[in-house]
């Protein structure tokens, strides 16, 4: 976008004949003592630079000692014009913006061809220009709000507070992790997260080098742990009594009700063009819910109400530097619940049951006890609800946590929490978490009808119970990587391991009878055959490699003896009768898929 701006001792706009089909109502103007501001849009301006561009016309406007203010559509500043459309949708709003702010705004029509004649002062501020570009720096109301707000950190411990450089990390030494990476704010990778290296090596995932940084592709192993990922969370949010929906996953810019939300989030937007109209990828599942709400009847007898959607994809254009394998991407699976409350006693409870979801999943994920928990808060919410984070406590074991107390609310959240998981490169990342919003269903006009038949604004919670569903397997890998550098065994939680049993023939000659132990197993677990002609020693050095739980291995012996030589991945060794291994499989049987790709590892090719 760019302004040029004009301190007028007179100016006269007269309306001349159509330019274009897009056009405003012909109206002159004829004013004395005036900023003139010609304006022209360009392709890829978004709403943040409106609130930029008029907070410095106003600043002009001030210095320049005048209460009117001219605004001049005017293609001509610029060789990469906007569609029509946008550019008088995009004027317009600066000029609402201007009005809604106290000045006095005069718009020259859009579309018409027309005649000026303008008296500019001399002095050394009468003309001036401004240009805003993607790179302009540009930070938005709320970011603003949020730099002046006064934050602090402490460990609350025990029901004590305790400042962060008093506190005894001794057996807490990822807390302190956690401490630095909060405070100090370093973000991007000096070097790679152990991670990035499993998901090549284990055929999970790599980045789509076709695609835009932080776009991700997974070959059938990566896709199948990606799956139950997906299967799991939304099963743990269906029996909690969620809606299942679906929504775009695009918006429209100058939607009334996203505008505001949007601020929080400056240039982090994927833009899509469509009928010379401007979208935005979403970033989150809030949009499309907060609109089902809002379009819904919703009585008090139906609190609290749950909506749930598996978003594949969100997306955000997070900086390029701080794009990192699966834990900081543009295109995400996000499991998005947001619940609707009648009032602060009911948001209450329903996040502390959320709370202990998250936990539970964390600890079916075997990921609980690498986890470190912080919470921010409102800090007159904090100390007003003392009994509440007493109780959050002793669900997570009394365990000590990082809070952030602020001492006044700049986003729309009262408090949240958010599990952290600490990775081989000592940074942190957000995994579960819930929010407390006491905003948002003003800004999307949200009602419950309440028993005494009067309309009322629901208390709205925010869940993720896992986070991202990449951020989920960044910290499986993660953790296994840096036990695999203390010399231990990686592996996958037994019901994700993509190949749960892989059967191997010592010899071409006992192929039938492994598929036939293979056809048996398959009914219950993922298994495969490796029937290649390789050495036995090579295929179990391989299913190794692969982290596969069980190798089952098919030769004479086995045939003889009708029992069934089996391998774990602690190197235990079990003689088993087939039937008698399908029930020990059985109990650890959980979110059964059947396996996705070619099971004879012949045919299967390299992926």
């Amino acid at each position: 976008m760019r302004l040029l701006l004009l301190h007028a001792k007179d100016v006269v706009v007269e309306t001349r004949e159509k330019a274009i089909d897009i056009h405003d109502e012909p109206n002159n103007i004829e004013l004395d003592q005036a900023l003139v501001v010609f304006v022209s849009i360009e392709r890829g301006d978004t709403d943040v630079y409106l609130e930029k561009a008029s907070d410095d016309i106003i600043e002009h406007k001030n210095r320049v000692n005048v209460d009117k203010i001219v605004i001049y559509p005017y293609v001509h500043l610029t060789n990469d014009p906007e569609s029509p459309i946008r550019a008088r949708e995009m004027t317009h709003r600066l000029a609402d913006i201007l009005q809604k702010k106290g000045i006095a705004v005069y718009k020259a029509p859009f579309g018409w061809y027309k005649s000026f004649k303008i008296h500019v002062y001399g002095h050394p501020l009468s003309e001036l220009s401004k240009t805003y570009r993607k790179d302009t720096e540009y930070i938005s109301e709320s970011l603003k709000k949020e730099s002046e707000v006064k934050s602090r950190f402490v460990i609350l411990w025990n029901d004590k507070i305790y400042n962060i450089d008093e506190f005894d990390y001794a057996n807490y030494p990822n807390l302190k992790k956690l401490v630095e990476y909060e405070t100090r704010k370093v973000r991007a990778y000096e070097s790679e997260p152990v991670h990035i290296d499993l998901m090549r090596r284990l055929k999970l995932a790599s980045n789509e080098p076709a695609s835009d940084a932080g776009n991700i592709r997974y070959y059938p192993r990566g896709r199948m742990i990606k799956k139950i990922l997906e299967r799991m969370v939304s099963e743990y949010c269906l029996k909690y009594g969620a809606n299942e929906v679906e929504t775009p996953i695009m918006y429209d810019y100058n939607h009334p009700s996203l505008e505001k939300y949007l601020n929080r989030f400056p240039a982090r937007q994927y833009t899509v063009l469509s009928d010379q109209k401007r979208y935005f990828l979403r970033f989150a599942a809030c949009f499309g819910q907060f609109l089902i709400a809002h379009d819904s009847y919703i009585s008090y007898r139906q609190l609290p109400m749950k909506l749930y959607e598996l978003t594949r994809y969100s997306f955000r254009r997070e900086q390029s530097g701080e794009v990192s394998g699966l834990k900081r991407l543009r295109a995400f699976t996000m499991p998005d619940m947001h619940t609707f409350t009648a009032n602060m006693e009911m948001a209450k409870q329903e996040f502390i049951e959320q709370l202990k979801l998250s936990k539970n999943l964390m600890e079916e994920l075997e990921l609980f006890d690498n986890i470190e928990i912080a919470f921010r808060a409102q800090e007159d919410f904090f100390n007003d609800n003392r009994d509440f984070y007493r109780d959050i406590q002793k669900i997570i074991d009394n365990r000590p946590i990082l809070l952030e107390l602020f001492d006044q609310r700049y986003a729309y959240f009262i408090t949240k929490f958010e599990f952290n998981f600490i990775d081989s490169k000592d940074k942190a990342a957000a995994l579960s978490t819930v929010q407390i919003d006491i905003e948002n269903a003003d800004t999307y006009d949200i009602k419950y009808i309440d028993k005494d038949g009067n309309s009322k604004r629901p208390i709205i919670l925010h869940a993720s119970l896992s986070g991202a569903i990449e951020r989920v397997i960044f910290a499986i890998l993660e953790k296994e990587g840096m036990k695999i550098e203390k010399g231990n065994k990686g592996r996958f939680p037994f019901f994700l391991a993509p190949i749960q049993v892989r059967v191997i023939p010592i010899s071409k000659d006992y192929l039938k009878q492994a598929i036939d132990v293979y056809e048996k197993l398959s009914l219950i677990v993922r298994t495969d055959i490796d029937d290649r002609d390789d050495t036995l020693s090579n295929k179990i050095r391989e299913a190794n490699m692969e982290w596969i739980p069980y190798i089952v291995v098919i030769g004479k012996n086995e045939v003889e003896s009708g029992n069934i030589s089996i391998t774990d991945r602690d190197g235990k060794k079990m003689e088993l009768t087939i039937e008698k291994f399908i029930e020990m499989l059985k109990s650890n049987i959980k979110y059964q898929e059947m396996l996705n790709m070619e099971p004879m590892l012949s045919k299967r090719g390299g992926i």
